[in-house]
């Protein structure tokens, strides 16, 4: 994204189609920058020392009919998110939610919805000038932890997180953090910024790209009320 801010601009970069997508998206990882807030996170990594053996996780449930996303929650992070369609700005951008709103989280329209086969791209805000943004946490989520999108039809889509890296700037592999890890399985990828703030540079060293793939969904049912699908 490229956004006025006192003391500096973000950016996250996607393109028009998959080849572009992932060269524009290789950008952002070299490009991105935003300005922390004095007690922002010096490291967006993910220490595995002293954690529990990892979850065995469920299996993957089958894709659904596509529909738009409009809700994010992550209750092991306590995040309750608007989901807004972006599309790209003048400059080749995803236009994100303004730092005026970052609790909200921008999603690529132009590319898979949350559910759909392939992998849906949310991007969202690690903070603003003054205090954390919605996905502040992001870099200590972890394994296993379960990620549910509500979308436009009523339903739910529920993912499980199965990866969280972190890729510095000069070491960003595109398509390794945003292609789909398995042939035809629906998958969403939650990004932001992460390791650690170069106050020189005026960006943030990393990129956070968590993973995750479709394992439960719960249909809309008429009388507003869901069932498992």
């Amino acid at each position: 994204m490229d956004e006025d801010r006192p003391g500096g601009t973000g950016r996250l970069l996607t393109g028009t189609a998959w080849a572009a997508l992932l060269v524009a998206l290789w950008l952002w990882g070299r490009d991105i920058t935003e300005v922390p807030m004095a007690t922002a996170p010096t490291t967006g990594d993910v220490a595995a020392v002293g954690r529990p053996a990892d979850p065995a996780l469920p299996p993957a449930h089958r894709p659904l009919a596509g529909s738009a996303p409009r809700g994010l929650t992550i209750k092991a992070m306590n995040v309750h998110a608007p989901v807004e369609d972006h599309g790209l700005t003048p400059q080749g951008a995803v236009a994100p939610p303004p730092y005026a709103r970052p609790g909200a989280v921008a999603w690529y329209q132009d590319g898979p919805q949350p559910g759909s086969p392939g992998a849906a791209v949310l991007v969202g805000h690690l903070d603003t000038d003054h205090a954390p943004a919605v996905f502040y946490g992001l870099g200590g989520i972890r394994r296993g932890t379960e990620v549910d999108v509500t979308r436009a039809d009523g339903s739910v889509a529920r993912f499980t997180v199965e990866d969280v890296s972190v890729f510095t700037k000069e070491r960003f592999d595109a398509a390794r953090a945003y292609g789909p890890h398995v042939k035809d399985r629906a998958e969403l990828r939650l990004i932001t910024c992460g390791g650690y703030y170069d106050r020189d540079r005026r960006s943030y060293s990393a990129n956070v790209v968590v993973s995750a793939y479709l394992t439960g969904a719960t249909e809309a049912a008429a009388n507003g009320s869901g069932r498992a699908a």
